[in-house]
């Protein structure tokens, strides 16, 4: 077992930890009413009755709807041949997120082919007009968030909402994650040798992972 599997097995293990037992003791409150409260603002959100939600909120909220898009651009283009599938990993990414994502990271071989061949859903996540699409998607979230919202309220929410805290918490992960986790295999894999690309996607968390998605030339249509 490699150093960077052992890694994301920690910080996976370190995500599980802090959901669960620091959130329940430390954070929020576990009463039902909490439960209701926090189930009522994710219902809320999801069919866009967004009066009285802070907007940095829903911002992070539709982001984490939009990331297992971005990671299944690169995860998705993994060959499979004695490899774990990327699959149910991208598919219950749309739930969990990085809870999902780093269990594929701490399980996958380092991977610089592509062997499959390329269904619709490779064409879409591999086509400039996805990318763009997406990136431009969050950085629109992003911004409305920042300009519109309420930091008090998203601080006080960030202590007295468990839902809030790990959402938050996942964001932040999801930001960060990419470059270290698969980036350099995916360089490889489409004959990217222009290390700036690589450092631009680690140093600028978020952006520049998406500029590189932006950027990056398409896989051969097998």
């Amino acid at each position: 077992m490699t150093a960077r599997k052992i890694i994301f097995g920690l910080i996976w293990l370190a995500l599980i930890t802090y959901s669960v037992i620091f959130t329940i003791n430390g954070i929020g409150s576990t009463s039902p009413a909490a439960f209701q409260q926090d189930l009522d603002l994710i219902i809320n959100m999801s069919i866009v009755e967004w009066d009285g939600i802070n907007p940095i909120i829903i911002a992070i909220f539709f982001i984490m709807g939009i990331f297992p898009l971005v990671y299944g651009a690169f995860i998705l283009f993994d060959s499979q041949d004695k490899q774990v599938s990327p699959y149910p990993f991208f598919l219950t990414s749309f739930g969990l997120g990085a809870f999902a994502l780093l269990p594929y990271f701490a399980l996958r071989q380092p991977n610089t082919s592509f062997t499959t061949n390329k269904s619709w859903l490779l064409k879409a996540l591999d086509s400039r007009l996805m990318a763009i699409s997406a990136s431009i998607s969050i950085v629109v979230f992003i911004v409305w968030g920042t300009i519109n919202g309420d930091w008090s309220d998203f601080i006080n929410q960030w202590h007295s909402s468990q839902f809030v805290n790990v959402m938050s918490i996942d964001f932040c992960t999801l930001s960060l994650l990419l470059p270290a986790a698969i980036l350099k295999d995916d360089m490889a894999r489409r004959g990217i040798k222009d290390s700036q690309l690589f450092w631009l996607a680690a140093l600028l968390p978020l952006f520049g992972s998406l500029i590189y998605w932006c950027v990056r030339p398409q896989l051969a249509i097998r």
